[in-house]
Formats: structure tokens, sequence, C-alpha cells
């Protein structure tokens, strides 16, 4: 899949499946393009990534035909405009809260190569005019612009924000969200639950792909598909290799008789709260 059929996905409705890739290791896209997946989440907010590392990883997995969307640090288009020269199929805002940020973001994003005054004026709403208009659209295709709705403000200003141009989807952070409607890291809660289906529901009704990043058992990561979502972040490498690896160690105990070992009560947490 290619950026552009990515986007066109979301938009249309139909779902589809990320995870979030933490490693570095040359090995990893080899194996990761084998599971099913139709893009690869990579984070820099919370994930100790440089430069050159981050884009080595962005055109290895686009290669493999799983776009890269990266989660730049902040709202800032000038971490977006990196993000993208070094390879990324798109980039994911985090703790959006108005139409305004948005609006920087899509010019960094959408309306590339321009900056400064003139670009201004084209958000705005000043046409390009001459060949700067299609050749603009072009290069806009292939670049995803996503962001991330992580608190009540953000749910308050949402009617506005999914009204800018050139958004491909919102996706919710539940951490960040859940804290900021009193209920931290309660994801069954019924305000959380609400909140999701009001984000998913205006998104999808302004044919803009809705989704949220997950870690949760299979039921719960369905229920938000139920809910409406058509974007799905699945855990991430690093904590299905715990799982995983705690599940057949504990199996391979048991077949022996041995004793099990107990673990930290974090290791039932996310390694990462997005």
């Amino acid at each position: 899949m290619n950026p552009s059929e990515l986007a066109k996905q979301l938009r249309a409705g139909q779902t589809v499946f990320g995870t979030l890739i933490v490693s570095p290791s040359p090995r990893w896209p080899d194996v990761v393009r084998g599971c099913g997946l139709d893009f690869v989440f990579i984070d820099t907010e919370h994930i100790a990534l440089d430069r050159a590392e981050l884009s080595w990883m962005c055109q290895t997995y686009a290669a493999l035909g799983l776009p890269p969307l990266v989660r730049i640090p902040a709202p800032d288009p000038f971490a977006a405009t990196m993000a993208l020269d070094g390879g990324a199929a798109g980039v994911v805002a985090p703790y959006v809260e108005s139409a305004d940020q948005v609006q920087a973001m899509r010019g960094a994003v959408k309306l590339r190569p321009i900056k400064g005054r003139r670009l201004q004026r084209l958000l705005d709403g000043e046409a390009p005019g001459g060949e700067l208009g299609p050749y603009m659209a072009a290069g806009a295709e292939n670049r995803l612009l996503i962001i991330n709705i992580e608190s009540t403000p953000a749910i308050d200003a949402l009617d506005s924000i999914l009204a800018v141009p050139g958004l491909d989807a919102v996706l919710i952070g539940p951490h960040d969200l859940s804290c900021s409607l009193g209920a931290p890291e309660n994801y069954d809660h019924p305000d959380f639950l609400n909140a999701c289906e009001t984000i998913f529901r205006k998104a999808r009704a302004a044919g803009i792909g809705a989704g949220i990043h997950f870690w949760g058992e299979v039921e719960q990561q369905a229920r938000f598909l139920r809910l409406g979502a058509n974007l799905l972040i699945h855990s991430a490498d690093i904590s299905l290799f715990q799982k995983h690896l705690k599940r057949e160690l504990d199996a391979i105990r048991r077949t022996v008789g041995g004793e099990l070992k107990a673990t930290p009560s974090a290791a039932s947490k996310p390694l990462i709260t997005i």
C-alpha cells in the first residue's frame, strides 16, 4: 500500500490496521511485513529515536509497502517537515486542541514546499495560481495529516478541527484522554467510551478517518471498531514481545512443574502510555 491508497481508505471508511514500532533493528521490517499490517506507526514523542534512525526506518518500511506514520514530539510545523523529509508517509501531531494548530500543520504537510508569508496567504484562502496548484495537490495526495485528540478541550473544538481542509484522520490518545476526563486509565468508564464514540462519529460523518492506539485485549479493541473507529493501532512491538515471552515461559514452567515467577504489577500496563 502507498500513502495515497492509505489516505483514500481512511476517508472511505475502510478499516486499516497498524502497530507501534519501537525497535530500529534492521531485522525487524522483514518480520513485520509478514504480519498483515496496512501501515506502521513510529512515535518520536515518547520514544528516543534520532533523525537518522527515523529516516532509515521510514525509508525501509515504505519500500516494503507499509506507509510509516510518524508522530512528532509536538504540533510543530518544522518538526513535521523534518519527518516528511526523512521519508514519513504521514505526520501525527500530538495533543492538538484548536483549528489554528491544525491549520499550521496543514501548511507544513499539505501545502509543501511553500513557506513564510506566501504560505500564510494560502492558508488564508488565496489560490496558488498557475502550475503551483496542481503541483502541490499531487504532492499532498501522498502525505497524510493526522492529529491526536487527547483532551476535553480538543473534543469541545472538534467541529472546527474537522472543518480544516486536508485532514485525513483523527487519532485518540487514550491515556491522556482518560486523564483529561478524570478517569485515568479507566478505559471501560462510560465517559471515556462516550467520548470515543463522539470523536469517531463526528470524524466519520466529516469523511475523515477515526482511530485509536490501544493495547488491551481483543474484545476491547473490537469494541472501538464497533463504536466507529476505522483506524486501529494495535499495541507495540515491545509490548507484544513482553506479553508473548512471559506467556511462553510460564507455559514451559507449567509443563515441567516449575514455579511461576512473580512479575511487577506494572507488567500488566502498557510500557508506553499514549
